[in-house]
């Protein structure tokens, strides 16, 4: 992959370079997926990314791979240890939420016959395509991620600010923002 012009942010980190290249803005319609990538994102706020991908198998492990009928099980000693766990963010508010959030996720999907379903409506089942030339143009957050996020908040999701949205939005496919100039682009 040497001499491919990447987004800024991919930077010279081989797990930085291998997530942008094989999986970030690549259409997500696996829930198990979808909600990874909602705890992830949740877990990240006030964090980099980086520190994310790095713990992302600690928290596969610790999160039961992500299944949500699993997660939304978890009792107080289950939330204790995961406080416990140095392999993750060990913060009682995020883990709270995200075991919250296997709730709200599962009920949507009972609601919709999958999160996927529901989600890939916000987008009319077609990825938005932007042509971003720098990074500096790319948006924090945009009138999709709020929609997104008002209506997450709505049905009792938390740790879904816009800005996490959009991100969400972005890691799963659902906005390709991949710049202009990048060999991803097109691809995904």
């Amino acid at each position: 992959m040497r001499g491919k012009s990447r987004c800024d942010w991919a930077g010279d980190d081989p797990l930085y370079v291998a997530y942008h290249d094989q999986e970030w803005g690549v259409p997500s319609h696996d829930d198990r997926h979808l909600f990874e990538m909602l705890v992830l994102e949740g877990a990240q706020a006030g964090l980099s990314w980086i520190t994310i991908l790095r713990k992302r198998e600690n928290y596969r492990r610790a999160f039961d791979g992500f299944d949500p009928g699993k997660v939304v099980r978890y009792d107080e000693k289950q939330q204790a240890r995961l406080l416990a766990d140095a392999g993750i963010v060990r913060n009682r508010l995020k883990i709270a939420s995200s075991i919250g959030n296997a709730r709200a996720f599962l009920e949507v999907a009972q609601e919709y016959g999958s999160f996927d379903r529901y989600l890939w409506n916000f987008v009319d089942g077609k990825p938005v395509r932007n042509r971003w030339r720098v990074q500096s143009d790319v948006p924090a957050s945009t009138p999709l991620s709020d929609r997104l996020s008002k209506d997450l908040k709505r049905r009792g999701f938390r740790f879904v600010g816009s800005t996490i949205c959009y991100s969400f939005l972005q890691a799963t496919g659902l906005v390709n923002d991949h710049l202009a100039g990048c060999f991803r682009h097109a691809q995904v």
